[in-house]
């Protein structure tokens, strides 16, 4: 009766059982993997956020495909104060990043084609896909003392029903930003086997240091067909407002056909409420404040995680470019999944397996930067006894 796309599995893993067992018991919990900047106690502008959703050039209905003018401008400055020059009429805005990905497999790919996503890299892109009958193969990425793109693999990945590769910029979890290098080798791929690049950008705003090798946007790429996505969620922590945009780029004609055929889409959906347009100016100036917050948070955070677990610890903390998460190699003396029970039975902390973020090799385990200090100073504090 259901169509074959809702592949949903009712199973439960063990981690989520023993968590849910653990909460119905009263057992306190430190969460170390809050990534959730609402829940996370970020300080927010309230009434000014309030005072800007409640516009009343909201109680008109002027549908436009790619967004209002106004909307599409705001996100354009934004890119501008951050050095890149993005004309309007290439932003098209969608309800969120995930919307997005979903145009773009519409606009790209037949059933049955397939999209190259790294590995590692958040688990929302094989759902994303095969809500769109699109097949998702993996390329890896891999790390000796930082996170690159495995080109040989990659190559190798690509077959003929091979339309697009995605690239987290930085990555989700590992924090790598794509290098100047990488971008170059990318883009001669992309050319030469005429595929598009969609870049997922969300965390970008968010760098541990300066690098002059680091690609912050492809915002500017214009050899072959690209894509780069980012929104409200990451950008000015506000997920719960929901605007995404994805700016388009490339040969001239290639890319306006990509605008025309996106705009179709979206004028099929027309999912972006108006109040959270004629407010994108306004929360994007707020993004600075907020922004800075998490900044502090984060910063603070990985110093307490890499005092903890310094030269003399059996534990590493991998190298962290930009997001916010930080990921540690334990022993391999236990799998993921024990590692992760036996600090939630024994400390009373949560952490993330890297086998929930595809890790190829054991063992990882992934910890949230945004999670509130005290709870991260604690839960740390208990690991490493």
């Amino acid at each position: 009766m259901f169509s074959s796309r809702l592949n949903v599995s009712s199973e439960i893993n063990r981690i989520t059982l023993r968590l849910r067992e653990l909460r119905a018991a009263g057992s306190p919990i430190l969460d170390l993997t809050e990534s959730n900047p609402t829940r996370a106690g970020v300080e927010y502008p309230t009434d000014e956020i309030a005072r800007l959703l409640s516009d009343p050039r909201s109680l008109t209905y002027e549908p436009e495909p790619a967004g209002l003018p106004a909307a599409r401008e705001a996100v354009a400055s934004y890119y501008g104060d951050r050095g890149e020059a993005v004309d309007p009429e290439r932003i098209l805005l969608t309800a969120s990043t995930s919307e997005g990905y979903a145009y773009l497999f519409k606009l790209l790919a037949n059933p049955g084609d397939e999209v190259l996503v790294p590995r590692p890299s958040y688990p929302l892109f094989e759902f994303l896909a095969e809500l769109e009958s699109v097949r998702v193969m993996q390329y890896p990425l891999v790390c000796d003392g930082a996170w690159e793109i495995d080109f040989d693999a990659l190559r190798h990945a690509i077959t003929p029903r091979t339309r697009a590769i995605i690239v987290v910029n930085p990555n989700n979890p590992t924090g790598s930003f794509l290098k100047q290098e990488e971008h170059e080798e990318l883009i001669r791929i992309c050319r030469d086997r005429r595929l598009a690049i969609v870049s997922d950008e969300v965390f970008s705003d968010y760098a541990r240091h300066d690098d002059p090798r680091r690609v912050r946007t492809l915002s500017s790429t214009s050899e072959v067909l690209t894509f780069s996505l980012s929104g409200l969620s990451k950008v000015a922590g506000l997920p719960q407002i929901k605007l995404g945009w994805m700016v388009v780029n490339g040969p001239d004609a290639l890319r306006r056909e990509a605008i025309g055929r996106l705009e179709f889409i979206a004028d099929t959906y027309l999912s972006v409420s108006t109040p959270v347009q004629w407010a994108a100016a306004g929360l994007l100036a707020l993004r600075k404040g907020i922004q800075s917050q998490i900044e502090t948070r984060v910063r603070r955070n990985l110093a307490v995680l890499c005092q903890a677990f310094g030269s003399q610890s059996s534990n590493r903390v991998l190298n962290v470019e930009g997001g916010w998460y930080a990921i540690v190699q334990v022993p391999q003396i236990r799998s993921e999944e024990e590692w992760v029970l036996t600090l939630l039975d024994n400390h009373g902390v949560l952490v993330q397996p890297g086998f929930f973020f595809d890790f190829e090799n054991e063992a990882f385990l992934v910890v949230s930067l945004l999670t509130r200090e005290e709870v991260f100073r604690d839960g740390i504090g208990r690991w490493a006894t």
